[in-house]
């Protein structure tokens, strides 16, 4: 997927449900994040699981510069979830 089709589909999810997760740190979303996006930093993802919503949640996941946010897939994969999309960098947006 190009970069353009990767930021149509995460904007698209979005805009048809999918919760928009950023795993930054609270103070880099405090910083600038995206509207509407809820942030659970990765560091507390596995005890904050249940925020997150059921296993049937689709999602956007997405950091800084994408090494964060291929982790929280990790995460969320092994505690159930199956429609992620991996957005990578925040500027990928």
């Amino acid at each position: 997927m190009t970069p353009q089709e990767l930021s149509a589909a995460a904007r698209s999810r979005v805009k048809a449900g999918a919760t928009l997760l950023d795993v930054r740190t609270r103070e880099e979303f405090a910083q600038h994040h995206i509207d509407g996006a809820r942030n659970i930093p990765v560091q507390e993802l596995a005890q904050r699981m249940a925020e997150v919503g059921p296993p049937t949640t689709p999602l956007v996941v997405h950091c800084h510069a994408g090494v964060r946010s291929k982790m929280a897939v990790q995460l969320l994969k092994q505690a159930g979830y199956t429609d992620i999309l991996d957005l990578g960098s925040i500027s990928a947006w």
